[in-house]
């Protein structure tokens, strides 16, 4: 008859076994459940999003670019934001066309202005009989309308981080870029398909790479230390508008959580990297309205 193993020999066991299993073996899918992030939520027009939770964050990075500075804390409203870049085929189903080079139903859509991605949240609002955010003459955003609009530039940030400190949002190690983001350095001079890397934390895909993200906010050459604290939005008037996240044609450093990039709204030079451009929705988070449920009832 064999002995036991003694129970120090057993905890020795389990803690290597631990440690095996926490070096890389892990699939990228399993870091958002990890962290205990809710499950997405369907749209009533069959797009998912997750709910951003309220909180605070330090925005910018004063290791970064001149414009990612001065780092600054910030605190948000809760909000609703889709889990995946806006993609050719939810695209074209809404506008009945489809402006991309780099084609395939869900790769994301690109070659889409600032005021084309406005365009998509007012006709999806619409759609699901909520109240568009911008102005159809002025394309002042209503933040205070229950229908879709673009992400703040601090919104953006916040969701991208989800709750981590780091040059990304896996951590510190340019390494790794490649398990979570199509870059300049793997993903071959083009767009890819949606949720083909790894989510963050809070469940959303390709926040680092893939294309550019357009933002709410007109942009500005670096954050003021003093203004609004609370759920801000930029400056109030501007020439170019905000993009984030980083693109295929961009490197790795390029797609930090922090990285900041502006455009004009309406692409004054329409031959420069404008297919590297696209955007993904938010819509303030009502507690008595679920996004896919019918508000007249």
């Amino acid at each position: 008859m064999q002995n036991s193993p003694s129970l120090p020999r057993v905890l020795a066991l389990a803690l290597l076994a631990l440690a095996l299993g926490g070096c890389g073996n892990r699939r990228p899918d399993q870091d958002a459940a990890a962290a205990g992030a809710p499950g997405p939520i369907t749209t009533k027009s069959g797009i998912e999003m997750v709910l951003v939770p309220a909180g605070e964050f330090l925005m910018g990075d004063n290791g970064g670019e001149d414009g990612e500075k001065p780092a600054h804390r910030i605190g948000l409203s809760a909000f609703y934001m889709d889990t995946c870049e806006v993609t050719q085929e939810g695209y074209e189903r809404l506008m009945g066309r489809n402006p991309a080079k780099f084609k395939g139903p869900d790769r994301p859509v690109e070659r889409v202005s600032w005021f084309d991605a406005t365009q998509y949240c007012n006709a999806r609002s619409l759609r699901e009989g909520l109240r568009p955010c911008y102005d159809r003459q002025t394309l002042e955003c209503d933040f205070g309308a229950d229908g879709y609009r673009l992400p703040t530039e601090a919104e953006w940030e916040y969701a991208c981080r989800a709750g981590t400190t780091m040059r990304w949002s896996f951590g510190g190690d340019p390494g790794k870029v490649a398990r979570y983001a199509w870059s300049k350095e793997n993903a071959g001079k083009t767009t890819h398909p949606v949720k083909k890397k790894g989510p963050n934390p809070w469940g959303l895909y390709d926040m680092h790479g893939n294309v550019w993200e357009w933002c709410n906010d007109f942009s500005s050459d670096g954050y003021q230390a003093s203004g609004e604290s609370t759920d801000p939005r930029g400056p109030a008037s501007g020439q170019q508008r905000v993009l984030r996240g980083g693109s295929w044609a961009s490197s790795a450093e390029s797609c930090r959580s922090a990285t900041r990039h502006s455009e004009t709204p309406r692409f004054a030079d329409a031959c420069f990297g404008t297919e590297a451009y696209g955007f993904r929705c938010v819509r303030r988070a009502t507690p008595t309205i679920h996004p896919g449920a019918d508000s007249s009832r």
